[in-house]
């Protein structure tokens, strides 16, 4: 190669040259350029991802906050049996109106059942009118402590003599589902999987006669 290279003459050295160059260019422009960003993409990548593992993360750590408020609101639908769900939202409603002052106006929507695995919901539509102490009061106290009532969709202006607030409330209830037993043999079944006394008493004798 060395001696291939000295019997060149100085213009066919530059070309030689010349070539090499731009054959390393064109290599470098084919194989390495259109990688030069990789490495921010991972690193953007890795990122991504270690910010998805620390809310994953972050969930993870209230999962006892969460088992603990399900109990509560397990423990909260005992005490309602299904058959008095509707009459006890609604006594509950009315009792709430007439301690904090506010008077319903008109007939208030239809009570709406909708249902999941674990909860029974039951929701309705009210139009209030009161004083802005007594709707703070009924609005509050209705969602407060261990209450099955909350307020889910809230409008609220002033009457045209601006004495009073005109409101119209959507309020929901839930109530725990029960879940169904499986029914238990009856009697009848489990008596008439064992033999009777007679029985055996009558395939014992038949065995000792043959």
């Amino acid at each position: 190669m060395k001696g291939y290279w000295e019997s060149l003459r100085p213009f066919e050295k530059r070309v030689v040259m010349a070539a090499g160059v731009l054959f390393f260019i064109v290599l470098n422009a084919w194989l390495v350029w259109p990688h030069f960003s990789d490495m921010g993409q991972v690193k953007f990548r890795m990122q991504v991802a270690k910010d998805k593992l620390a809310k994953y993360q972050a969930e993870i750590a209230q999962t006892p906050t969460y088992l603990k408020r399900v109990r509560e609101l397990e423990g909260e639908g005992l005490a309602v049996p299904a058959e008095d769900q509707a009459l006890q939202f609604a006594n509950a409603v009315n009792a709430q109106a007439g301690q904090s002052g506010v008077r319903f106006m008109g007939n208030p929507g239809r009570i709406i059942t909708v249902t999941n695995v674990f909860f029974i919901e039951k929701s309705q539509n009210f139009s209030v009118q009161g004083g802005e102490k007594q709707m703070v009061d009924f609005l509050y106290n209705l969602g407060s402590g261990a209450s099955l009532i909350r307020v889910r969709d809230l409008g609220i202006r002033p009457e045209p003599a601006h004495h009073e607030l005109v409101g119209t409330v959507k309020l929901v209830a839930s109530y725990q589902k029960k879940t169904p037993t499986r029914p238990g043999a009856t009697p009848s079944t489990r008596a008439s999987a064992s033999p009777s006394p007679m029985a055996l008493a009558e395939s014992a004798n038949s065995t000792t006669q043959q």
